[in-house]
């Protein structure tokens, strides 16, 4: 999910492991549990902000690399990712999840998007910053 303010600024993660991979907040549904709901719950536990984000209407499907697929039922080869954002007014504090991110930094879209350790996260912010018009 793209956290980002009508500035133009996108928040970015870095995961507790693998060290120096930089991600938007990122989960797992939860079983029973839809998208949205999964999404705002993830943004609260991993940023402390408890608001609606919106769907973008895509996302991307890859195959589950190996030092990934103990995150994923046995079974599962294939993930689907849901793409939602959160435009903000301007940068808020983020209250990080120490168990699963050592940092956040609030970057420009381009710098985002190169900063973006997945291919995937990168698409979403070349994405949104080509819808996006700054107020």
């Amino acid at each position: 999910m793209l956290v980002c303010t009508r500035a133009g600024d996108v928040l970015l993660l870095e995961r507790t492991r693998p060290r120096g991979f930089w991600q938007s907040v990122t989960g797992s549904l939860k079983w029973g549990e839809s998208p949205t709901d999964a999404a705002r719950r993830e943004l609260r536990e991993e940023t402390g902000l408890d608001v609606r984000p919106v769907d973008l209407r895509s996302g991307a499907s890859f195959a589950i690399v190996p030092p990934w697929r103990a995150r994923y039922a046995p079974h599962a080869r294939v993930n689907r990712e849901h793409w939602f954002v959160v435009e903000l007014p301007a940068r808020r504090t983020i209250h990080i999840n120490r168990h699963e991110h050592r940092q956040f930094r609030w970057l420009p879209f381009a710098q985002a998007a190169a900063r973006a350790s997945s291919w995937t996260n990168r698409l979403a912010i070349r994405r949104w910053s080509g819808r996006y018009v700054p107020r």
